[in-house]
């Protein structure tokens, strides 16, 4: 006689769900953290030019955007169809670099002040003028390190 009987008719057990919504808040809260919004909304004109030598920005937070284009076309009868520059979320002038570039370096850690770099992204068919005139700016306030925004092209493009 065998004093272990086999229970060939017995079920598994169900599975517990009592941890899955610790699973699905805890999936949702790091999705929050980690998730970042788009910081500005571009109301001009960007068609980037292409490049065959790119390389990919290193630390973004570091980068501030300085977008010139023509204005999309809900901002035309106000400003033109001429390309203007925006800064942040705001409209400006040439002037008006200078003290956007201080702000925006006295936001940043003062470790960081140094490496702050400025991205132009410029539509391809804006006019030189502009972008000299920016430029020119720039130095004026110490912010020398310049980089401009282009796609990479294919060799067949050339």
């Amino acid at each position: 006689m065998s004093k272990f009987r086999k229970k060939g008719n017995k079920a598994t057990p169900a599975i517990s769900t009592a941890s899955l919504p610790d699973i699905v808040f805890m999936l949702l809260f790091f999705f929050m953290t980690v998730t970042t919004m788009k910081e500005i909304d571009l109301k001009i004109v960007i068609k980037k030019p292409q490049a065959t030598e790119v390389k990919k920005l290193e630390n973004k937070s570091l980068v501030k955007y300085v977008n010139i284009g023509p204005p999309i076309a809900k901002f035309r009868k106000m400003y033109g169809s001429e390309s203007i520059i925006q800064l942040n979320d705001q409209f400006a002038k040439v002037r008006d670099i200078a003290p956007w570039v201080n702000a925006e370096r006295q936001k940043m850690d003062a470790s960081n002040r140094s490496k702050m770099t400025t991205a132009l992204k410029v539509n391809k068919e804006t006019k030189m003028g502009i972008v000299t005139d920016v430029k020119q700016e720039l130095r004026k306030v110490k912010a020398l390190k310049i980089t401009y925004i282009a796609d990479k092209t294919t060799k067949n493009n050339f």
